[in-house]
């Protein structure tokens, strides 16, 4: 068998090249094409910085040549990215805090599917890893992280950082620890407009002594809202994680969550996607199953929207009640639970690092102060 290179260009032809109307050829997508023998070299530039749009590039290329051309061709894409600059009038631009290497934002469409759970056996499992990690805990409505941690009566000190004073995290488990909870009473609420929780986000942001991080973790509110906007507009963020349960009511969610951060305006990479309370097995009952919200509903949103799945987690009552206690239970040893919250956050690390390796890193969204973010429309 042997190929030749004006097919294997017909054959790309029937490809749109990502973000353009025309063609991966006519637009000048594709760089340059080597055949030798059965084997195929395609290399090819996109705009999309994204990790999916990358990922699709290369699967219709392969799919297309396979159908097209011969299916035991031998194909490999070379894709480049190159993301064009537009200036914007009054933007807004975020800056990186000097020391932190990595910043992961972990989200959910929707309230109660065990996002701050998962946020605080990811930090831990980080740290018994041997990684600096720390956790700001962006919740302002509704704080979590110090009851999971057992500081919640914990208060920042202050420390004078060249002349200047700075809050510095509380620190547990090897992992340090900012949230609004800190400044608040048990009993109060928290009844703030917009601005007023930015300003103290940003506070938390960037006059914090967080010193030198691997990975730094946001726990995001639910939703997708001006809190996710404020933070993504102040930081440039390495990547999402996104939680959600099998059931529908959470996944449809949990699909806006995706969508907000591949938006045009802000295309932060989705790490992936957790299933947490995947299935129940009672303890008398070891090898049953009981999928109480459903069967594996967010692994397959993960492969309908074509990112990586991360891992499922069982609706087990001890991970409720290392959370209530203030010992996640990912610091639980030889236990199945530490191996599956393992196995997460090596994936999570897993995904930083591709990403990290395939992408440039990425800017905080740029907000025109009047027009903001727009929202997603899909053809």
């Amino acid at each position: 068998m042997k190929l030749n290179k004006q097919d294997i260009l017909k054959a790309l032809e029937t490809i749109s090249a990502p973000g353009e109307g025309q063609n991966m050829v006519e637009s000048g997508a594709v760089t340059n094409v080597i055949t030798f023998g059965d084997e195929v070299v395609v290399d090819i530039t996109i705009a999309n910085p994204s990790l999916q749009a990358k990922k699709k590039t290369e699967v219709e290329i392969l799919q297309t040549i396979h159908k097209l051309v011969h299916q035991k061709a031998k194909v490999k894409v070379n894709i480049k990215v190159e993301a064009p600059t537009k200036s914007a009038p009054n933007v807004i631009k975020g800056k990186a805090i000097p020391g932190i290497q990595n910043i992961v934002a972990i989200a959910s469409g929707k309230g109660g599917v065990g996002k701050s759970t998962v946020t605080a056996n990811i930090a831990v499992s980080l740290a018994k890893m041997g990684f600096k990690v720390g956790i700001l805990d962006a919740d302002i409505y509704g704080p979590s992280i110090p009851i999971m941690f057992d500081v919640a009566n914990e208060k920042p000190l202050a420390v004078n950082i060249e002349g200047k004073s700075k809050m510095k995290p509380v620190e547990i488990y090897g992992v340090k620890v900012l949230s609004i909870g800190f400044f608040t009473k048990p009993d109060q609420a928290v009844v703030w407009r917009g601005p007023m929780a930015a300003k103290a986000l940003n506070q938390m942001i960037f006059d914090a002594h967080w010193g030198e991080l691997d990975f730094l973790l946001l726990d995001l509110p639910p939703g997708t809202g001006d809190i996710h906007l404020s933070i993504m507009q102040s930081l440039p963020i390495t990547g999402a994680v996104v939680v959600s349960t099998p059931q529908n009511v959470a996944l449809a969610d949990a699909k806006k969550g995706v969508a907000m951060f591949q938006q045009d305006s802000i295309q932060v990479p989705v790490l992936g996607i957790v299933e947490n309370m995947a299935y129940f097995t009672p303890a008398e009952l070891p090898e049953n199953k009981y999928y109480i919200f459903g069967k594996q509903g967010a692994r397959n949103l993960a492969e309908d929207l074509q990112v990586p799945f991360l891992g499922e987690l069982p609706l087990v009552q001890s991970i409720r009640e290392a959370g209530d206690v203030g010992r996640p239970a990912a610091l639980q040893t030889a236990t199945p639970l530490e191996k599956e919250f393992e196995k997460i956050t090596q994936n999570v690390v897993q995904e930083v690092v591709r990403r990290n390796e395939n992408l440039p890193p990425t800017e905080a969204i740029k907000i025109t102060t009047m027009a903001g973010c727009s929202a997603v429309t899909k053809k």
